[in-house]
């Protein structure tokens, strides 16, 4: 069994860049700064490496994160993982990139922009904790004691065609 899955929150180090591929298919660039913090053994002192990952978004997804993110806001993204190779142009070396295909990009709201800091509002409709509104059988929305804070926009179809 392989599983090839990635969650990775973190601070857009750039604003998105977005581009369209032939046929229209919307393709947006995302850099994210990831920290971690720790202590060394032994050591009181705290220590922190940042991890700078390349994420790319398709589709409608893409248009959203181009039209509602910008340099130093907070996302959460789920993804895969993919591995580029190709040969450099220039010197002819080898050259290899791993960047993140998100298949879905939360954003996350500051302290200051929403009050608070749990939810948040994914490109897919969701909120970040994970629950959304389910209908039962008789077409009653069961809404389970909890308030949206953030406008729920119809789902879409973010498959990417190959």
């Amino acid at each position: 069994m392989e599983i090839n899955r990635v969650f990775i929150a973190g601070n857009l180090t750039r604003d998105p860049e977005l581009r369209m591929i032939a046929g229209g298919t919307a393709v947006c660039d995302l850099g994210l700064a990831s920290n971690r913090r720790y202590r060394k053994q032994g050591s009181d002192q705290l220590q922190e490496e940042t991890c700078f990952v390349t994420v790319t978004v398709w589709g409608r997804q893409a248009e959203n994160c181009n039209q509602y993110l910008s340099k130093g806001k907070q996302v959460v993204v789920e993804g895969r993982l993919k591995f580029d190779q190709w040969a450099d142009k220039e010197s002819g070396k080898n050259r290899s990139k791993l960047t993140v295909v998100a298949d879905r990009v939360h954003f996350m709201p500051r302290s200051s922009e929403g009050g608070s800091t749990q939810g948040g509002y994914s490109t897919t409709g969701e909120q970040s904790s994970g629950t959304r509104e389910q209908s039962s059988g008789s077409g009653e929305q069961n809404s389970g004691g909890s308030t949206n804070e953030f406008p729920q926009g119809q789902p879409f179809n973010d498959e990417v065609p190959f």
